[in-house]
């Protein structure tokens, strides 16, 4: 779908069709918007007769999954991008080619068929650019909203952590009984692995698209686009503001999520060496009792207390009394 608008002073005031975009770009004062969702074959090749656009930028747009970058050409840049959506490890995809009063968005949708809703952006645009706005700030308040939405993602990250954190602990710590408490962490033990992976993955993925779209806003604010007017290079600062805010807040989960698994591990291996303090206290209960059974159970002929009258149940006292005493001792030092 290709729809083509018309902006003068900051505000729409036309929708044209294709084949006038001809009339419109070069004219002073306007500035002429080519939104393209889901392009086809035609749309690519209107676009790219229209605005003479470079072939290696037209093929950049057929095969997506580019790396955020921003490619120069004689008569147009060619930007690529990622706006925020729901399922963070497959951001819908964004390409802008920006030219002297024109600029065309290509919105690719991602797996689940959603794409950049830049209908807030372009309200934004109209509320605020005011007389003498142009291609510049029009950029600025596309990529202002696709870098704001990444703060979304980033903070559902730390909700999570900061979720499993508390239950992790808590989960450890709650006075339960032996056999419910278990259980509890056993299933808690099974849902953390799953949540982890996937809040580490969705982390590198994001960090994957943020990362490269600095080097991006740092081209328009070296001047290296012709066609951003001075008064939009300043809002940019902002946008490479949020991104850099963005990228310490990923990197932050991240170090936040080592320091979970490493507690979760801590946590694991205190509550083996429980389990073998348990199973030690017990084998040491019993082995006392084993060595006398084992002891008076040999086969020799002349062994002392054999033909005791009393020998049977002085060897069961003594079992009962080991045990017993074997048992309080570990029960104070807290093995069993």
């Amino acid at each position: 779908m290709l729809e083509v608008r018309v902006f003068t002073g900051g505000q729409q005031v036309e929708q044209i069709a294709p084949e006038a975009i001809s009339s419109h770009v070069g004219r002073s004062g306007e500035l002429v918007w080519v939104d393209v969702v889901g392009p086809t074959e035609d749309d690519l090749a209107c676009i790219t007769g229209e605005f003479d656009l470079h072939p290696l930028a037209v093929d950049d747009v057929r095969f997506r999954n580019q790396r955020p970058k921003v490619d120069l050409y004689p008569s147009h840049a060619f930007l690529v991008g990622y706006a925020h959506d729901e399922d963070p490890l497959d951001l819908p995809e964004v390409e802008l080619f920006v030219g002297p009063n024109w600029l065309v968005s290509v919105r690719s949708p991602n797996g689940a068929g959603r794409v950049f809703d830049v209908r807030p952006a372009v309200e934004r645009f109209e509320r605020t650019s005011g007389d003498g706005a142009g291609v510049g700030f029009f950029l600025y308040t596309l990529l202002d909203d696709m870098v704001d939405g990444y703060f979304d993602t980033v903070e559902g990250a730390e909700d999570r952590l900061a979720s499993i954190e508390s239950s992790l602990f808590r989960a450890y710590s709650n006075d339960r009984g032996a056999e419910a408490g278990e259980q509890v962490i056993a299933a808690l033990d099974r849902e953390l692995q799953g949540e982890l992976l996937h809040i580490r993955r969705t982390l590198i993925a994001l960090r994957r698209k943020v990362v490269p779209m600095r080097e991006v806003v740092l081209v328009i604010l070296r001047r290296e686009i012709p066609w951003i007017e001075d008064r939009a290079i300043l809002y940019f600062q902002d946008v490479l503001d949020h991104l850099l805010r963005v990228v310490d807040e990923i990197d932050t989960q991240r170090e936040l999520l080592g320091n979970i698994v490493d507690a979760h591990l801590a946590l694991v291996a205190n509550r083996t060496n429980d389990v073998m303090k348990k199973t030690s206290g017990w084998g040491a209960i019993l082995i006392v009792a084993t060595l006398i059974a084992g002891i008076y159970g040999m086969n020799f002929r002349n062994m002392p207390e054999l033909e005791w009258r009393y020998g049977y149940f002085g060897a069961l006292g003594t079992m009962l009394v080991t045990t017993a005493g074997l048992y309080a001792y570990f029960k104070r030092k807290g093995w069993i």
